[in-house]
């Protein structure tokens, strides 16, 4: 490592912190639209192109910063728009003339880093540029392949992109932007040797971007040993928009009898597409057997599956399909599916972040949708906990149910 590297890995800056693990924001600059934040052309293009009209509320405060090549920090939670806040950063900083790769997005799972790749590449579907997504579960040759043939962009689960870099084939000496992404729970499944790892290979000046949902003691640990003086940015649970969900729930004496209420359910409603969360992999399983007994068309999906799998599953549901998708949190952060009108919580998350992760996957970002959880009396005071740390009230689900689809 280099001089300079090891003092930014021993710098001690303290990054102030409340006593429930928020950051201070120290950066108050809001750009109201895409057009005040100096874009270029072909980006300002490619991001109407997409859909986008007004920037979020981290969009508005964390673009600008995270161009100017100072180190950021940005503490929000998924479904505000943070994924399209480091990629239309990135693209801002890439050049498109320089065949290197210039940019390194690591995330925690392969699907949200495939994710991370398709938005990518419509922001910048006018820009010329080479995106990577350098993951787990696939081809080592293709990889080597790919990233001998100029791409300038990316994305990568931690293990894949250490090993990548290990054997030569990633260079990293023009890498001028790394974004942790998720760093939460990146941090939180031990991957902070890898990260470790692949910021030694990086150059001096690199600027680094972390996005995190939660505070915890790994990712301060982080921002102390890998970021110089960084623009901290908070955007408050009260800003997290659930406004656009309605969530309800209902009431299932015995655990047992979830099943019949999800049948129930069923017949009641019409339901265009829907994402089921259960807490284990045998439930997953077992619940997606038992429906199929009954006649409905389900996938699901869980962390144990090979990434082939993996992937085929989630493009049948992209493209509609299949109509009911049943999985683990694997899936809880990161993923859009446009069209999902419902996400049911057979089981309530075991823990309170990954609820607005969950019920996230409907109404992203500004779209309408529907959260509906199954409490049975053990889930009573977690649903509690739930309401009071989102400031949000989840009601019994009405007889009027059908009024939302």
């Amino acid at each position: 490592m280099t001089d300079v590297q090891e003092n930014v890995v021993n710098n001690d800056t303290e990054i102030p912190l409340s006593v429930d693990g928020v950051i201070e924001s120290n950066w108050d600059e809001v750009a109201e639209s895409f057009d005040d934040m100096k874009l270029k052309e072909d980006l300002l293009r490619g991001i109407y192109g997409f859909g986008f009209e007004k920037p979020s509320a981290i969009q508005q405060r964390a673009i600008v910063p995270c161009c100017t090549g100072r180190d950021v920090i940005a503490q929000a939670q998924s479904g505000t728009g943070k994924t399209a806040t480091f990629t239309i950063s990135v693209l801002q900083r890439v050049d498109a003339s320089l065949h290197e790769v210039q940019a390194l997005i690591m995330a925690p799972t392969r699907e949200l880093a495939l994710q991370i790749e398709i938005v990518m590449r419509a922001l910048g579907e006018y820009m010329g540029i080479n995106f990577h997504a350098c993951i787990g579960g696939t081809n080592v040759q293709d990889d080597r392949r790919k990233l001998e043939g100029g791409v300038q962009v990316v994305v990568g689960t931690p293990g894949r992109v250490n090993d990548m870099i290990v054997r030569g084939h990633l260079k990293t000496d023009h890498i001028k932007i790394f974004v942790l992404d998720e760093a939460d729970e990146m941090l939180s499944r031990g991957f902070k040797d890898q990260i470790y790892e692949v910021f030694k290979t990086l150059p001096n000046d690199v600027q680094v971007v972390l996005l995190s949902a939660t505070m915890p003691a790994e990712v301060l640990d982080v921002t102390k040993k890998f970021m110089r003086d960084p623009i901290r940015i908070l955007i408050k649970k009260e800003e997290i928009t659930l406004d656009g969900i309605k969530q309800f729930y209902i009431a299932v004496d015995k655990e047992e009898w979830k099943f019949d209420t999800l049948c129930d359910l069923y017949d009641t409603v019409n339901i265009t597409q829907a994402v089921i969360f259960c807490n284990t992999r045998r439930k997953v399983e077992e619940l997606a057997s038992n429906m199929e007994a009954r006649s409905f068309t389900v996938s699901f999906l869980h962390g144990e599956m090979e990434q082939s799998e993996r992937d085929l599953i989630m493009r049948q549901f992209r493209t509609g399909s299949s109509r009911v998708l049943i999985t683990t949190d694997l899936l809880a952060r990161g993923i859009d599916v446009q069209q999902v009108s419902v996400v049911i919580n057979y089981d309530l998350p075991g823990n309170r972040e990954n609820y607005i992760h969950r019920i996230g996957r409907s109404g992203r970002f500004g779209r309408k949708g529907v959260a509906i959880n199954f409490v049975t009396s053990n889930d009573e005071r977690t649903l509690k906990d739930i309401e009071a740390y989102y400031n949000t009230e989840i009601q019994e689900m009405p007889s009027t149910i059908t009024e939302y689809f």
